[in-house]
């Protein structure tokens, strides 16, 4: 079936470095719809619009993620405005208020991702928060955030707040709210994104089995942490395993 939100306009006028962008942003909301991290059409994921920093691309808000094309994506600027909407359906306020501020803050995080799935909100209800009890949640220990909720993020004054509790970090739990993750691509914050979820899905699991749980140690936490920093043998081929599989499942996101 034809999708019917793909704008043939939009690639023509677009650079090279630009469409793989939108592609990679793109492929990422059909990742979410594929792994179940979504919200209906709520929650969002931006990228940066290469070669300018006070400028994003977002999901119109009214599309479901299985859904989303390249080229339906809307541009949006540092303080709100809709540039670029081909679907002429807007964008969602509170996905403004979340990412543009990490953006403005950190030019080099070219990506921001954030969930409201059931183990990201499970975990974010805990008191301690994320537990030392798997792998997955090891990878992130020293390197994850917190923020506390202020209710549904419209007000603009929470902006200051967000990015002084991100602080140097690339991943953060929204207290009562949900998970977010930052990269330089729109890969690396898919992977951060994916092992923090997983890590919630283990936890909540491992919680609800009723059995009493065996917590790693700081030290042992701090050991498989720095593991991770090193170098990744996956980095370069994960993204592209997973867009082929997006081809195969429904290739109209590259367009």
């Amino acid at each position: 079936m034809t999708n019917p939100y793909v704008f043939p306009d939009v690639k023509a006028r677009a650079s090279a470095e630009e469409w793989r962008q939108r592609v990679d942003l793109a492929a990422c909301y059909r990742l979410m719809a594929h792994f179940r991290w979504t919200d209906l059409i709520h929650t969002h994921v931006s990228a940066k619009v290469p070669g300018r920093d006070d400028e994003f691309f977002i999901n119109p808000y009214g599309l479901m993620f299985d859904e989303i094309t390249a080229s339906s994506l809307v541009r949006i600027d540092g303080d709100g405005r809709v540039l670029e909407d081909p679907t002429g359906i807007g964008v969602n306020p509170a996905g403004f208020v979340i990412h543009s501020c990490i953006h403005r803050a950190n030019h080099a995080l070219a990506c921001v991702m954030h969930t409201h799935t059931a183990a990201g909100i499970g975990v974010s209800a805990q008191k301690r928060g994320l537990l030392k009890l798997s792998q997955h949640s090891m990878r992130f220990f020293g390197a994850l955030a917190y923020h506390d909720y202020e209710g549904v993020a419209l007000e603009l004054d929470e902006q200051p707040r967000l990015v002084r509790d991100l602080g140097p970090h690339r991943a953060m739990i929204l207290r009562n709210h949900g998970l977010l993750t930052a990269g330089e691509t729109v890969r690396e914050a898919f992977d951060l994104m994916h092992y923090l979820e997983r890590a919630c899905q283990a936890q909540v699991a491992a919680q609800a089995g009723g059995a009493e749980l065996i917590e790693c140690d700081d030290s042992l936490a701090a050991k498989v942490a720095e593991q991770f920093r090193g170098p990744d043998p996956g980095a370069e081929h994960d993204w592209p395993a997973l867009l082929r599989m997006l081809d195969r499942i429904d290739p109209s996101f590259r367009h």
